[in-house]
């Protein structure tokens, strides 16, 4: 039953007390665990009450019937005398108007279950009788707690999920946990909690308290049943906990019973039993005395391994306990090979690192667990630790060239994809070929690594060499899990370098392989594949893959792959214009990825590219070159040219010409040495302007032309509609305004059929730009220019519409433009104060905004002020909330 909200219990007891009709005198029983927030409900209603005098009865009424209306309220009823028991009975039993009877209690520790009055307990016709009982919280109450507790704006998810789990819910644990985690330092200096914070505080002293004397209570030896849930630690049935406590069953069954009776254990359905919170246990086992914990860890593993399957963590743990040390790695190793068959790399790696970095591992073992680890690692999210252990076991001068080699392939894929650690992984991978030589399956795999066009620092021409051994090496091996793994690499090649063969060979992955080492690479290949066509422009492709991928990254254990492919989904909504929510969702990829910079990466370049697009100039910078921004020269080439576009276009936007061809230059001569042109299609339009707008107008053409040549033979639509963009660039900075014109409406065609609708906009309003100054159809590209504003502004893109409308104002007929005389705005924003205020509110600078709207710097200033002057906004930062629908043409 749902417990009732206080004002359906206020408006219960107040009938009795405050209506002038004879009313049923009301019972109402508030029952709850320990810590489940009686008291405080009590003292809610009590003093919402609506009555003259209030009386609280601490347990007795010494055989006094009352008259006129009477609240009586009476805590901890479980603990009353029988005397006191006796004196409510009677009271309840005459039933005297006006009265309204509250009683609070532990279910758990009455002396007769359920009989809340002792065993005469009898609720006589006309008493209006109801149970609220009080349960525990659910994760979302847990996280509103902590977040009020420790002064943040929000409690992470695995915060909240890790205080509800140690807590069970309980209200008082929850509440003392959160004090603990602020006198340990949680939530300081505006950081957000973390699971660690909640770690290091322990078990609160008032649970364990409770729970330990609750344990006292139940007698020797009947007592071990509740030591043997505490080792078990989840909840396990009563024939496991005799066996672990080393009790007879029947003897078990009646120390069971004890157990229940004295609340020191709990039902937790199904035939199973424990604490009602992992908290309740740990303080318990911590109790135990040292030889008795170790034979109750000793039952436990023996116990735990006669399950089918068996549970071989759990099973490590114990042995470990124990002091079986050969057991434990015997256990771990199985666990470890168990959790990679079933796909569930995390835990795997959780496992390996733990066991590698504190347990007692023998050196001849190292080398085999290391191995493990980094074939996890390699296809999890990284760790920091994993890196250590790694890095430590692979300098030991004792280690086989083999085994070396296998770590290293592992640890330079891992420095590679998920730290970002780009020219340390490929030295890596080098130097395991070297080691590898005699071992054809890890050596196919450490070649088709380095044959990923990716990264920079190998050229493409190398990239495809290091894939054509790959593939022979692989082949020549027979081995399934090799031959999918250079199969996606394959791919991967292919496809980014805009190859056409690269189709057929993604239905060859091997999606439906019995091996799930199989499965893992071509979810591996799938998503990759699916990244490649998003930066081709092939998006509808593109997300066909990116569904199977991501399903059968999860399918399978492959987390790396799943968590690249969430990225590739921002790309793509990016590109297609899906831009709701899209800046939300990229932070949140960012948050979660955490010390991972290439799982961020695509996270943060639409970030920044959204906030070029909004006039959020600052932020722009702070996602593309703050200290956790991508290395332009050490990232993903695709990428870092993306990046280099928008910085670019950032600084032409600012009149800042020669920072920006510089930027160009650079970013061109990383693009070169690379030499996959497909990935220019971000970067070609703005360093070729750039350049052309320093006057060199030969070095723009020649860019212009080197892209054209790269692009010959490719599949790139993006690319191929990005090239008629830069051509229309080149035309107009070299005085070709007629070839400008056709040139971006040509990429304005392209780009519309991707769809691409922001890139659309951008070169529509080239065009109209260029047919303007021309002199040639006015009136429609006037109209071009209107429709440019009203879709940006219909994409979110704040500056591009801003300085869209400044550009057509200018070019407005005549009796169109306001006369002079023409009365001013009043209170109301004009339509260029509204457009300054909202790029002040975006977070441009004064300077910024004249630069965009082609203004003075003074102009703006009066504007902004008279904008916050109107709105009543107190910053230029409120002015963010003013809309265009305070203007008026």
């Amino acid at each position: 039953m749902p417990e009732l909200a206080d004002t359906e219990l206020i408006r219960l007891l107040s009938r009795p007390l405050t209506e002038d009709t004879e009313v049923r005198p009301v019972l109402l029983l508030i029952e709850g665990a320990a810590g489940t927030g009686k008291s405080s409900l009590l003292t809610r209603l009590l003093t919402a009450l609506p009555v003259p005098a209030r009386t609280t009865v601490p347990a007795a009424t010494e055989g006094q019937q009352p008259a006129g209306p009477l609240l009586l309220a009476v805590e901890d009823v479980h603990r009353a005398a029988d005397s006191d028991t006796a004196a409510l009975r009677e009271l309840l039993a005459a039933r005297p108007a006006g009265l309204a009877c509250v009683l609070t209690y532990r279910p758990e520790e009455l002396i007769e279950p359920g009989l809340v009055l002792g065993p005469d307990t009898d609720f006589p016709a006309g008493l209006t009788v109801v149970r609220h009982t009080l349960g525990p919280f659910d994760v979302a109450a847990v996280g509103r707690l902590a977040a009020a507790a420790l002064d943040a704006e929000r409690c992470p998810a695995d915060v909240a999920a890790a205080l509800h789990r140690a807590s069970g819910g309980n209200a008082q644990t929850v509440a003392d946990l959160l004090d603990l985690m602020v006198a340990h330092g949680a939530g300081r200096l505006g950081m957000p909690p973390r699971v660690e914070d909640l770690e290091a505080v322990g078990t609160p002293p008032r649970l364990a308290t409770l729970v330990l004397r609750r344990t006292t209570a139940v007698p020797e030896p009947l007592r071990r049943v509740v030591l043997a849930a505490a080792i078990l630690e989840r909840p396990a049935t009563a024939r496991e906990l005799a066996a672990v406590a080393g009790l007879p069953e029947d003897t078990g069954h009646d120390a069971l019973l004890a157990a229940l009776h004295g609340a020191a254990l709990h039902e937790h359905g199904d035939g199973r039993y424990g604490f009602a919170a992992p908290l309740e246990a740990i303080a318990v086992r911590r109790a135990v005395p040292g030889p008795v914990r170790e034979a109750l860890h000793r039952r436990a593993a023996e116990l735990l391994a006669r399950r089918q399957p068996v549970p071989w963590e759990a099973v490590a743990c114990h042995r470990r306990a124990c002091g079986d040390d050969r057991g434990w790695l015997r256990a771990v190793e199985r666990a470890a090979e168990q959790y990679a068959d079933t796909g569930e790399v995390e835990r795997a790696v959780r496992l390996l690192e733990s066991s590698l970095a504190n347990g007692p591992v023998p050196p001849h073992a190292r080398s085999r667990l290391a191995v493990m680890l980094a074939r996890s690692a390699v296809i999890g999210l990284h760790s920091e630790q994993t890196r250590d252990v790694l890095q430590h076991i692979v300098a030991d001068p004792g280690l086989a060239p083999g085994v070396r080699g296998e770590i290293r392939l592992d640890l330079g894929l891992l420095l590679c994809n998920q730290m970002g650690r780009v020219r340390e992984g490929q030295a890596e991978l080098v130097r395991a070929v070297g080691d590898l030589a005699a071992q054809p399956v890890p050596l196919a795999r450490a070649m088709s690594a380095l044959a990923m066009p990716y990264w920079p620092g190998i050229p493409l021409a190398d990239n495809i060499g290091w894939m054509e051994r790959a593939l022979a090496v692989a082949t020549e091996s027979g081995d399934p899990v090799a031959q999918a793994a250079v199969a996606a690499n394959q791919v991967s090649v292919l496809l980014n370098i805009g190859d056409p063969a690269a189709w057929s060979l993604i239905d060859r992955l091997p999606r439906d392989s019995d091996l799930v080492a199989c499965r893992q690479q071509a979810a591996r290949g799938l998503c990759n594949a699916a990244d490649a066509a998003a930066w081709l422009g092939h998006y509808e492709q593109s997300r066909t893959l990116l569904d199977e991928g991501i399903a059968l990254a999860a399918r399978s254990g492959a987390s790396y792959a799943e968590q690249t492919g969430r990225g590739c989904t921002l790309v793509l909504d990016w590109a297609t214009g899906r831009w709701a929510g899209l800046p939300e969702r990229a932070r949140a990829l960012v948050d979660e990825a955490g010390g991972m910079p290439y799982i961020a990466s695509d996270a943060r370049i639409v970030l920044g590219l959204l906030a070029l697009a909004r006039g959020e100039w600052a932020d722009l910078t702070e996602h593309l070159v703050g200290p956790d921004a991508l290395d332009l020269d050490d990232g993903p080439v695709p990428l870092s040219a993306a990046a280099s576009g928008a910085l670019i276009r950032l600084a032409l936007a600012r009149e800042e010409t020669e920072p920006a061809a510089a930027q160009a230059a650079a970013a061109w001569r990383r693009l070169r040495s690379k030499g996959v042109w497909a990935w220019g299609a971000e970067l070609a339009p703005w360093a070729v302007e750039a350049i052309a707008r320093v006057g060199a107008s030969a070095a723009a053409r020649e860019m212009t032309e080197e892209f054209a040549a790269g692009l010959t033979g490719r599949d790139a639509p993006s690319a191929s509609a990005a090239l008629d963009w830069t051509y229309g660039v080149l035309a107009e900075y070299t005085g070709d305004l007629t070839a400008a014109v056709q040139r971006y409406e040509k990429a304005t065609a392209a780009y519309t059929t991707l769809p691409c609708p922001y890139h659309a906009a951008l070169t529509a309003t080239a065009a109209a730009r260029c047919a303007l100054a021309s002199g040639e159809d006015a009136p429609e590209a006037i109209a071009a220019l209107a429709d440019c504003a009203d879709r940006f502004e219909g994409l979110g893109a704040a500056w591009d519409a801003a300085r869209t409308r400044a550009d057509l104002r200018g070019h407005r007929p005549l009796e169109e433009r306001r006369a002079p005389g023409r009365p001013g705005y009043g209170d109301l924003l004009s339509p260029r104060e509204a457009e300054v205020a909202e790029l002040a509110g975006a977070g441009m600078t004064n300077r910024d905004i004249a630069a965009a709207l082609h203004l003075s710097p003074r102009t703006v200033e009066q504007h902004v002020a008279r904008a916050m002057r109107k709105t009543g906004a107190h910053s230029r930062k409120g002015l963010a909330a003013v809309g265009r629908g305070d203007a008026e043409e």
